[in-house]
């Protein structure tokens, strides 16, 4: 057995049982212990003070700086008597993940003592050193300064003795360098867009929230088999490893017991999680080996998009205590099922109407169909933008495998959903009706409450699906932050409503009634976005040909996904809603692809070091035993009979030197086509270059690297095989 692996299954039998203990048997005891909460904020300021901080939650409003100095010396009194003695900034840079940079409290007097000391200065905004994070050219290297400024609407909170603040992080020059920041004018963007729609038909509604119920997919690797992977340690996924001969065929783990080492591990995290505020509140196994999930309650768009990053974090902490690895990657297996964080999306008013609900009223199906209509012609029209949102290098892998949607974006809707639109399609009486049309319209837009909620079929190949009062984006990656699928969406849904207000207010100063000048321009969005719609099996064959028919996108690489983002209609969209201006589309486009880049790169040095470097010399180790044996064989029988005898080796040398060959050829040419990559000056041209010539290496290398495990002694095999990842528990 290698050294590697010796020594990980060593550890295995040196570990202690971790106690995991719950501050009280009832949740709602500890529910948001550690979080800086509107009803504990309430305590501590003034009626005044508390008025302004509502406002700025509920609608933007300016904090004044005599209220920062309140809130920020309520939060250290908080914080402290909770024993913190730090405080962050804790912000989104275009990473993917979250940072943070910690300040004491403490500061030292003239006089030789000291105080803690935190004023509204210091929480409203702060200058982190901004120099190493990706920016996209929109300031230079030896510019270092960036400011991020405090979020009132996400909660602060106490995570490992720390008092993190949720912020935005912006440019010198004022151009955001993270994902809150947008996703927050794309939040105020649709919040506009559909509360001015709403106001036809319920004049009290002054504010419409978009809602996210996020559903995190991740693998449970033990942490010592981790370490003995290079290629987990550092591209997340593993790059090599024979299929094990019982995967996720049976379906057995599918919902089945959770492992016990497994559900001390989600008890531990859960209890962290519910701490900070994370509602989380589903809990199982998911459908291949070692892979589960997680899923919250709804919250408002961008508290959940918190609470998704910040979960992500407490997942990988907690893992390491449990002696387990999380992998977030959204393929870290070939052959299984990959990972995703479904993104389920919907709008509701404070008055309390989920705008996506079939209602029991034909008023309120009215609105229905109003809101759901506008959102699957947004899909429609703006179906490269949602691409693009969800691209990433590691996404690439699991899209359109193993029950992952495809890359070509589509809608579910249902077949009786599918009819109501048909039906309503077809209705020539839309077009001048009389008043007893109007009726009979009415009423059959009020059987929808018939529908019930799970009355559509789940179709798990449909990227944008309905679920029966939401949309659920299925596409999005489980390493993803979701405030860029959620930008994207939110953006194309508020353009779309106000392209339907102005329809629908021209009908109207035309003369025409405004339910049926509603009902009118809602058949012209169901004729128009038709081809969007998709019922069948995204998998196969004849969808791809028939998406070609109807128009559709089939974008299958991240560098191609990511051309939409600069494209003229695209920055208009974004900038008319003021949510990106040309610049930070600009600078987004050409971040993600240096990242898609360093990635594939990244992936490419790891399996040439492997290949060559720790898989090569094992099996040339293994391969001079066999011909030992051989010649032993012809010392013993004479080289007729010994070579008669010997047969079976002398065709696994053969088979490993071809093998081998095959590998070394194909490392030699990855990394030629690498270097040819790396000269190229264009970020576009370098990213497509390691799409197309140098990522198609990967598959043959790992053919012929998968074959040897099966042919060389497992006593020789220098990593952690698959079966042993997947079934350590």
């Amino acid at each position: 057995m290698s050294r590697f692996r010796f020594l990980a299954l060593e550890e295995l039998l040196r570990r202690q049982p971790i106690d995991v203990s719950v501050p009280s048997d009832k949740i709602s005891d500890y529910f948001g212990t550690e979080v800086f909460k509107l009803d504990t904020m309430k305590g501590f300021l003034s009626k005044e003070a508390f008025a302004n901080i509502m406002a700025s939650v509920e609608t933007g409003a300016r904090i004044e700086r005599s209220v920062a100095d309140q809130v920020a010396s309520a939060m250290k009194a908080w914080a402290m008597a909770k024993g913190v003695t730090h405080y962050t900034h804790w912000f989104q840079p275009l990473t993917g993940a979250t940072a943070e940079k910690h300040d004491s409290f403490f500061e030292p007097t003239r006089d030789g003592g000291a105080i803690e000391k935190f004023d509204g200065s210091l929480l409203i905004q702060q200058e982190p050193d901004a120099s190493s994070f990706p920016n996209g050219g929109i300031r230079n290297t030896f510019e270092a300064r960036g400011y991020t400024a405090w979020d009132p609407s996400s909660p602060a909170f106490i995570f490992e003795d720390t008092l993190c603040i949720p912020t935005i992080f912006i440019a010198y020059t004022g151009e955001s360098l993270d994902n809150k920041m947008p996703l927050l004018k794309a939040l105020h963007a649709v919040d506009k867009a559909a509360t001015s729609v709403a106001q036809y038909f319920d004049k009290n509604v002054k504010k419409v929230s978009a809602s996210l119920g996020w559903e995190q997919e991740y693998f449970l690797v033990d942490s010592a088999l981790y370490n003995a992977r290079p290629d987990l340690m550092l591209a997340g996924r593993a790059l090599f490893g024979h299929i094990p001969a019982k995967g996720q065929q049976l379906d057995d783990h599918y919902f089945g017991s959770i492992p016990q080492r497994v559900k001390a591990f989600m008890l531990d995290f859960e209890t962290q999680a519910l701490q900070l505020g994370i509602p989380v509140r589903t809990r199982h196994n998911e459908v291949a080996p070692g892979q589960f999930e997680c899923a919250p309650m709804f919250e408002e768009a961008n508290l959940a998009n918190d609470h998704n990053l910040l979960l992500m974090d407490v997942l990988k902490k907690t893992a390491t205590k449990h002696y387990f690895h999380v992998l977030l990657h959204e393929k870290p297996f070939a052959g299984l099922n990959g990972s995703g964080k479904h993104n389920n999306w919907s709008l509701s008013t404070d008055t309390g109407v989920n705008l996506l609900a079939p209602g029991k009223t034909p008023k309120t199906n009215m609105v229905f169909l109003t809101y759901f209509v506008n959102v699957i012609k947004a899909i429609h029209d703006n179906a490269d933008i949602l691409r693009a949102s969800i691209a990433s290098a590691s996404n690439d892998h699991r899209l359109g495998a193993n029950e992952a949607p495809p890359a070509i974006i589509s809608t579910f809707i249902g077949s009786q959903l599918s009819k109501l639109l048909d039906d309503i399609e077809h209705n020539d009486s839309l077009a001048h009706p009389s008043p007893e049309d109007k009726t009979e319209l009415k009423l059959n837009i009020g059987k929808i409450p018939e529908l019930l909620l799970d009355n559509t079929d789940r179709n798990r190949t449909s990227p944008f699906a309905f679920t029966g009062n939401k949309f659920e984006f299925r596409a999005v990656g489980s390493t993803a932050n979701c405030a860029e699928a959620m930008i994207a969406l939110n953006t194309i849904v508020a353009n779309q409503l106000n392209d339907f207000k102005a329809k629908v207010d021209a009908r109207i100063a035309d003369g025409t009634k405004k339910d049926v000048a509603i009902l009118q321009e809602i058949k012209e969005l169901i004729k128009a976005s038709k081809n969007i719609r998709f019922e069948g099996n995204g998998y196969s064959d004849e969808w791809v040909k028939e998406a070609e028919k109807r128009g559709l996108s089939n974008i299958k690489d991240t560098p191609r996904a990511l051309d939409v983002m600069v494209k003229n209609e695209t920055i208009k969209l974004f900038e008319d809603l003021e949510v990106f201006s040309k610049v930070e589309l600009h600078a987004r486009h050409e971040i993600n692809l240096e990242n898609y880049t360093r990635k594939i790169q990244i992936e490419s040095r790891i399996i040439g070091d492997l290949a060559q470097n720790h898989i090569m010399p094992k099996v040339f180790e293994y391969q001079n035993e066999l011909i030992k044996n051989v010649k032993g064989l012809m010392d013993i029988y004479g080289s007729g009979d010994g070579k008669k005898m010997a047969s079976t080796q002398l065709t696994l040398i053969r088979e490993i030197t071809m093998h081998v060959n095959a590998v070394k050829k194909g490392v030699d040419e990855m990394i030629e086509e690498r270097k040819k990559a790396n000269k190229l000056e264009s970020a576009r041209d370098m990213a497509i270059a390691y799409c197309d010539n140098v990522k198609p290496h990967f598959d043959e290398i790992r053919y012929h690297v998968d074959k040897l495990e099966i042919l060389v002694d497992d006593e020789y095999w220098p990593l952690p095989k698959t079966r042993e990842l997947l079934f350590a528990r």
